[in-house]
């Protein structure tokens, strides 16, 4: 079996789940706590790949990005190569459609804390910062994992934009899914099988590990 799309795909889904942390907390934080009144326009935008199809997301990504696109030409404007059928497109394609899965569930974690702990810290003369990093964030611990694990495990199954956005090349953007319908194309069911049943096994343990986790957390006090 070809393992060159397994670590691929182990790869997007990593690098994806940590760009999308150090986007989406700030995010989530701000639709939490925000009182104005364009923050359900933003709610909105970042909810939308959940009823997107895919396709439909990844064929604007690939125009967007694009050389005729407006990223794609600032980007050959100050030298750079565009994005599409690279590596670096497949990040910025699933950060995108990920995105939703990562912020929801953080963003439901700090409203679940609400007001009061943080008015608390803040009559101890807690900084900002120190109310966000040693109050709030331990306390919305289970989002996070939630978040992470949901965001990475998106990333790992998604197809019809990792698509558009990345084609077919072998060991640059030919990740397991791609890999996948590649073998039913050709009638080589065995190797479909093979990938088709690792994911439907990786699917599951990170489903149980998941629940298991936020018990573990629940009984603890989190």
């Amino acid at each position: 079996m070809d393992w060159q799309p397994v670590w691929l795909t182990l790869k997007l889904a990593s690098t994806t789940t940590v760009v999308l942390l150090i986007i989406g907390t700030p995010l989530a934080w701000w639709l939490a706590h925000s009182r104005a009144w364009w923050k359900h326009i933003i709610g909105s935008i970042v909810a939308l790949p959940l009823v997107l199809p895919p396709t439909v997301l990844g064929f604007y990504l690939l125009l967007l990005l694009g050389p005729d696109g407006w990223v794609g030409s600032f980007m050959q404007s100050i030298g750079l190569d565009t994005l599409p059928f690279t590596f670096a497109g497949l990040v910025v394609g699933s950060v995108i459609y990920s995105l939703p899965f990562v912020v929801q569930p953080i963003r439901n974690a700090f409203e679940a804390i609400g007001e009061r702990p943080l008015e608390v810290a803040a009559t101890l003369r807690a900084t900002p910062l120190d109310r966000f990093f040693g109050v709030a964030l331990p306390l919305a611990l289970p989002g996070f994992i939630t978040g992470s694990v949901l965001g990475f495990a998106h990333t790992v199954g998604e197809f019809g934009v990792v698509l558009m956005i990345g084609g077919n090349i072998p060991g640059e953007t030919k990740v397991l899914s791609v890999a996948i319908y590649d073998h039913v194309e050709s009638l080589e069911w065995t190797q479909a099988h093979w990938l088709a049943g690792g994911m439907l096994v990786f699917s599951f343990l990170v489903v149980f590990a998941m629940y298991h986790l936020e018990k573990r957390l629940q009984r603890t006090g989190h």
